[in-house]
């Protein structure tokens, strides 16, 4: 019989088919100079649920979201996820190509998902809100 783990299975996620083009493009573009996180964030794309730009409704993560979300460890924290060009820690920035960024993708306010830092260590993570991107700058982050 196979032991119990702490880890919990991780929930279901909705991705734009514009988002899903975009960060799948961008995976490929990294795996070779980033292959763990590039290989995490592929495996979040395949197992979303894509649908039409227009269909998403606001309290899924997005790219360009601002989100606050808190974590097992006591941490609550206010950030928007954008690309790698954008990303700035000081600003609340949070890169998709980090192991957080790539675990907060396509979730909804309310769910929870484990990722592993890149010490090696599993966090829990619960998103307590999000906010759209406002749709002029969401348009500017997938230019980028």
């Amino acid at each position: 019989m196979a032991p119990e783990t702490k880890k919990h299975r991780k929930p279901p996620i909705t991705l734009t088919r514009s988002d899903h083009e975009s960060l799948s493009r961008l995976a490929e573009s990294h795996a070779e100079r980033n292959p763990a996180v590039a290989d995490q964030l592929l495996s979040e794309l395949d197992r979303a649920r894509v649908v039409d730009d227009r269909r998403i409704g606001a309290e899924y993560v997005r790219m360009g979201s601002r989100l606050r979300f808190t974590t097992d460890a006591g941490e609550d924290r206010n950030v928007t996820l954008v690309f790698p060009a954008e990303a700035d820690i000081a600003e609340g920035k949070i890169s998709i190509l980090t192991p957080i960024g790539a675990a907060l993708i396509g979730l909804s306010a309310g769910q929870s998902i484990d990722w592993t830092a890149r010490d090696g260590r599993t966090h829990r993570l619960t998103v307590e809100g999000v906010e759209p991107a406002p749709a002029a700058e969401h348009a500017e982050l997938r230019s980028a």
